[in-house]
């Protein structure tokens, strides 16, 4: 029959001239090839074609945008079940495939696999169980049967490597699936049954059944370096007793109208969104600042707060983000939690721009909070020329020495907190001597922000004002604490 979901040419090889362009560029005797002929069959026997998405991460699966003639997305490794869930969301009357080999879908994206096969949304995966990775040279994959030489168990799978991953079984056992199932590809007789669990798969899909996962058990004649005949006959004398054929799980009948996904559509209506998000004021914020601070930096401002874990870096790094865009500036924060829950360091990046923030990161930072020694000692030789360190000198007697071009100043805040009355507001003493010390944006522009954050426990406004204003006069007035 005439598959109108191939391409008339595969560019792949040769430009689509000749031969080649009329052929995969699949080994002999590899699986890839069927499974892509059963996709396009029941792509085309369904009607779906204008509806299809089909997603392809690394690995030999990635080729199949060369083949299919639907929506193609590459996902990064192991990332495109999420990526499916993404273009279902965007675009609910979508069909979605997500096409994905062994090492793909069983180790580096084994979590994203779980969690979207328990989210239930209708998309479909097939996924490609050759027992090795196949494209990057022949490796163990999470399915390498024990005892099954690869390039990294030379000697045979051992126990020390640990066992074969039955992905099917694991999946049939979750809640989110309607159907789960494993076929295989040696003989005829398996062949249609392959073909029909695939069609299936997709059928569901367009009844907006629910998620369904087909585990097609496929060969890999150069990596078993087996001519496709002997492969075909290993497949089902090595990995059908490890890997048992048939249904894990189909409660398609027990999915009654009620319970079927009701496609939708999604808005993309700026104001209509804009009165769904918390938040999302329809009365414009109050701005004081005259221009953008460009005593600091000309158009772009890097931040970096830095300590351990109930420091309150990360909040005050957020209340930062926020003045930025309470002034009408693009801004971002970016998190970076460390392994230590105290003690340690971990830190916050925050970005300030005229127009765009282009990278959200502080390698180099123009200011630098740091709460506590490590901090400082990690970051204080990453400043900018020019820039600014602010250190909490209540904990930090000691600083290190750094250019001279660099402006370092020690305020305890942890001691003005505790005298205030609560420790914890150490990171509101820290933005108030960062006020004073930089002039980055007016005294009124950080007070807004904290009430702001402060909307719903109103009783903490005057505290944390106070605590502003000691971190104020601290710098002005050169109070270096005890």
């Amino acid at each position: 029959m005439s598959v109108s979901t191939f391409y008339d040419r595969f560019e792949r090889h040769a430009q689509g001239e000749g031969l080649k362009g009329h052929a995969t560029h699949y080994c002999a005797g590899c699986g890839h090839g069927l499974a892509h002929k059963y996709m396009a069959e029941a792509i085309d026997e369904l009607g779906i074609q204008d509806r299809t998405i089909a997603i392809s991460p690394v690995g030999c699966s990635v080729f199949l945008y060369y083949y299919m003639d639907v929506g193609n997305s590459q996902a990064a490794h192991g990332r495109a079940p999420v990526v499916g869930l993404g273009h279902k969301l965007a675009n609910p009357e979508s069909i979605v495939i997500s096409y994905q080999g062994d090492g793909d879908l069983a180790s580096i994206g084994l979590a994203e696999t779980f969690q979207a096969a328990q989210v239930g949304l209708p998309i479909s995966v097939i996924f490609i169980n050759n027992a090795i990775y196949g494209m990057t040279g022949g490796q163990m994959a999470p399915t390498t049967l024990m005892g099954q030489q690869t390039t990294t168990t030379p000697r045979g799978r051992e126990r020390v490597a640990g066992l074969p991953i039955r992905m099917a079984e694991m999946i049939g056992q979750m809640d989110g699936p309607v159907y789960v199932e494993r076929v295989a590809l040696f003989g005829a007789k398996q062949r249609v049954k392959a073909k029909k669990a695939i069609k299936k798969a997709l059928q569901l899909q367009v009844e907006n059944k629910g998620y369904s996962f087909v585990e097609v058990l496929s060969e890999c004649p150069t990596h078993l370096k087996m001519t496709p005949l002997e492969a075909e006959k290993w497949v089902e004398e090595n990995m059908v007793p490890i890997f048992p054929l048939g249904v894990q799980k189909d409660i398609t009948e027990e999915i009654t109208p009620e319970l079927e996904f009701k496609p939708f559509k999604p808005s993309f209506d700026v104001e209509e969104v804009k009165g769904l998000i918390i938040e999302g004021a329809e009365n414009g914020v109050e701005r004081f600042a005259s221009a953008f601070p460009e005593h600091i930096a000309k158009d772009d401002i890097s931040l970096k707060l830095a300590g351990a874990g109930g420091d309150g870096a990360q909040t005050a790094a957020l209340l930062l983000t926020r003045m930025a865009i309470n002034e009408g500036l693009d801004s971002t924060h970016i998190p970076s939690y460390g392994p230590e829950s105290r003690g340690g360091t971990s830190y916050a990046d925050v970005r300030i721009a005229k127009e765009e923030v282009l990278s959200p990161a502080s390698p180099t930072p123009n200011i630098l909070i740091a709460f506590n020694a490590p901090s400082l000692t990690k970051f204080a030789p990453t400043v900018a020329s020019g820039g600014t360190i602010l250190y909490d000198s209540s904990v930090i007697s000691d600083p290190p020495s750094v250019n001279g071009d660099i402006q370092m100043y020690g305020v305890p805040f942890t001691e003005i907190a505790t005298t205030i009355g609560r420790r914890v507001i150490k990171n509101v003493v820290a933005l108030g001597a960062l006020q004073a010390m930089t002039d980055i944006f007016p005294e009124e522009t950080f007070l807004a922000a904290i009430r702001q954050a402060l909307a719903a426990k109103c009783a903490m406004i005057p505290m944390n004002e106070e605590a502003f204003q000691w971190g104020q006069k601290a710098v002005r007035e050169g109070i270096e604490g005890e």
